[in-house]
């Protein structure tokens, strides 16, 4: 990569910043003036400004770092003990003007040293699939194949490769060709199946876990994929000692259609030519408390949505983490799913 592709400039928007992290799969940019590094913005560093002011439309300069960690091109051999003592995962390494010469990340040897995450996987896979009929009509959801394998087993294989070994299914429509599927294939992981005689929603087929997971699990749905540091997910929600925390995406709608606002008058006070309008929605990912399963009604259908919003309204804390929207894949409609391939490469 070149190095241009990591700088940015300050009056750019934090949205144009996200896009470009997306874009070189990094999670750092470096803002220059007059060729001298200047300051330095983290996918961090906007996570916790939207956490903090809840709005999109900050600038690179409200947001960004003015006191970057960077090393001498003199020192570049003590680099990686440099980056573990800051906790930095890129460094810029500068000559005695300031200037960028290179950036160090890495190498993958390091990146699989991480922290590992080591907590329970329980896995909503007993829903009928109906928006991705026809497909369904033969094949249960979890079972749809993205490139050679299914998606529940891509997601089993993030969250193994993260550290997690003990996954818990959640089963019910066509559960025999769920559980066949899993038994026959040679694993490293422990899958444990929770049979839901009828349906019970996002939320209630958990009461099903009674007595079975005592500390803080991740619930996903099965339809989706989210591409970030689940570890970092999860310390982020112990940090903040929330009982709950709901991974949300960044997303991005165009108005197809020019949008006129009427004043008072009748008469036209704005217009728009197809305006674009940026939002955070909920990913069906979700960082939870293991008490939540104690006290949820038993044989009761419900959503996770309502859970949170009962636990909200008795003024429990419930969090969010936001990502963007290039880390949320989700293939819960046809033309969603045909993305997902696409963008996986059908290579795993």
């Amino acid at each position: 990569m070149k190095l241009e592709e990591f700088l940015i400039e300050e009056e750019c928007s934090m949205l144009e910043a996200m896009e470009l992290l997306d874009k070189i799969a990094k999670k750092v940019l470096f803002i220059t003036k007059q060729d001298q590094l200047t300051a330095a913005i983290t996918d961090g560093d906007i996570r916790r400004w939207i956490l903090k002011k809840g709005n999109l439309d900050a600038k690179v300069k409200d947001v960004a770092n003015y006191d970057p960690i960077y090393i001498y091109e003199r020192d570049k051999v003590t680099a990686k003990e440099y980056m573990i003592k800051h906790s930095v995962e890129a460094l810029p390494i500068v000559d005695k003007n300031m200037h960028i010469l290179t950036v160090m990340f890495w190498d993958n040897k390091e990146i699989n040293n991480r922290k590992k995450l080591n907590v329970p996987i329980v896995i909503m896979a007993g829903g009928l699939g109906t928006r991705l009929y026809p497909y369904t009509k033969i094949l249960p959801k979890p079972l749809i194949p993205i490139g050679e394998i299914p998606i529940a087993e891509h997601i089993i294989n993030r969250f193994n490769r993260a550290g997690s070994n003990d996954f818990y299914l959640i089963v019910n429509h066509k559960k025999n060709m769920i559980k066949a599927y899993f038994n026959e294939i040679e694993k490293c992981y422990k899958i444990t199946y929770i049979d839901e005689e009828q349906p019970l929603g996002t939320g209630g087929g958990l009461s099903l876990l009674k007595g079975q997971i005592k500390s803080t699990f991740i619930l996903s749905n099965c339809d989706i994929l989210i591409e970030e540091d689940y570890e970092k997910m999860y310390s982020f929600h112990k940090k903040e000692k929330n009982l709950i925390t709901m991974v949300c995406s960044l997303k991005k709608i165009t108005i197809p259609y020019g949008v006129v606002e009427i004043g008072d008058n009748g008469e036209i006070e704005s217009m728009k030519e197809k305006p674009e309008l940026s939002f955070f929605t909920n990913t069906g990912m979700y960082i939870v408390e293991s008490k939540i399963i104690d006290e949820i009604e038993e044989n009761r259908s419900m959503g996770f949505p309502d859970i949170i919003e009962k636990y909200k309204k008795a003024g429990k804390k419930i969090g969010v983490y936001p990502i963007s929207e290039h880390a949320w894949l989700d293939m819960g409609q046809l033309d969603e799913m045909e993305a997902m391939r696409k963008r996986l490469d059908c290579d795993e």
